[in-house]
């Protein structure tokens, strides 16, 4: 796992998310998500913040103006458009990072990584909020595989229960000691359930 390709990691995640976020209704942006009490606009302007600061550790500039965890209910411009110039940037970021560095600043307050978490962290934050975003407006569009698969190791690292009181809710169980697939055992780890759907109307 220590050779994971992190830059390519990253790209995927963003690519998921891209898709995501092209494919939602327009009257579905307000619809509930299983981010409790946020909205699919509020989730997908918390991912776009969190991407923001990610690259802006790396290069030191384009902090975000607000805070990740109160995301605005309200776009300022297209949301499609604004999303890809991040994911743009980011990208761009995380290509000028040695590829034989040991550790990347991250806005993780856990201090620096090493270089295939820090990488893994970014695309595990995209990734996920992809998901949401996907499965709050129908669309079938699952974690792949491919993602899921190197994410569970970087989830699996220590940092993420250092940030479980404020960044992630309570581990799911699994339903009947079944783990289910590798999406599932994710998902779960990360306080989501993997069979969540939007409430009936």
């Amino acid at each position: 796992m220590s050779e994971i390709d992190g830059l390519q990691l990253v790209q995927q995640a963003h690519a998921y998310l891209r898709a995501a976020v092209r494919g939602v209704p327009d009257d579905a942006w307000g619809s509930p998500t299983p981010c409790t009490e946020w909205t699919v606009r509020q989730v997908l302007n918390h991912a776009r913040l969190d991407q923001q600061a990610y690259g802006a550790f790396i290069t030191g500039e384009g902090l975000p103006e607000s805070d990740p965890f109160q995301p605005a209910d309200a776009f300022e411009a297209d949301p499609v458009k604004e999303l890809d110039e991040i994911l743009d940037r980011v990208s761009a970021a995380w290509q000028t990072v040695p590829a034989d560095a040991e550790t990347v600043t991250t806005p993780l307050p856990v201090g620096p990584l090493p270089l295939w978490v820090g990488a893994g962290a970014c695309a595990l934050d995209a990734a996920v909020h992809a998901w949401d975003i996907a499965v709050a407006t129908g669309q079938d569009l699952p974690l792949p595989p491919s993602l899921a698969q190197p994410l569970l190791a970087v989830a699996g690292e220590p940092w993420t229960e250092q940030l479980r009181a404020f960044a992630f809710a309570p581990v799911v169980a699994a339903p009947d000691g079944d783990p289910g697939t590798e999406a599932d055992q994710l998902l779960r780890h990360l306080g989501r359930n993997p069979g969540w759907a939007p409430p009936a109307l």
